[in-house]
């Protein structure tokens, strides 16, 4: 894979797009729990190979008091079912549907089982937060953000 030597910065030569995305990444997680949340963005970060997102969003997560064995685990979430409440699980499994939308689509089944996981609100903003994350890695790889500076505020 070649690197280009000249990647554009959109905060500095796109303000307005950046502060909108900066605004739409603030209201997609509203009444998910912080947690919850972070599982999402960090997997959905993973499979788009964004390392800057995954970075940011683990450290975050730890900040919030959760552990390192569940962000460690979370490539191999299902066969680690116990560290991650049935809900969790629906995220995760309706976030990996959307994030690899061309491979299946969005199953019924996937959809189902997070519809039963979350009131219709929930699901909302659960679906919101996974097209924003989506978002935000195709301009963190597209950028080559590169991780390591991130400080939880």
């Amino acid at each position: 894979m070649s690197t280009s030597t000249r990647r554009v910065k959109l905060a500095n030569l796109v303000p307005d797009f950046y502060q909108a995305m900066i605004a739409l990444d603030a209201v997609s997680a509203t009444g998910l729990d912080p947690k919850l949340a972070h599982l999402v963005r960090i997997r959905a970060s993973q499979l788009n190979g964004c390392s800057y997102c995954t970075d940011m969003h683990s450290l975050d997560l730890l900040h919030l008091g959760d552990n390192q064995q569940r962000i460690s685990l979370l490539p191999v979430w299902r066969e680690s079912r116990t560290f991650y409440s049935e809900q969790e699980q629906a995220a995760l499994e309706l976030t990996e549907a959307i994030t690899l939308v061309s491979v299946d689509h969005v199953p019924d089944e996937v959809y189902d089982v997070a519809a039963q996981a979350f009131d219709d609100k929930g699901l909302a903003q659960l679906i919101a937060l996974i097209v924003t994350i989506n978002a935000w890695t195709r301009i963190g790889v597209t950028g080559r953000m590169q991780p390591g500076h991130y400080q939880p505020s």
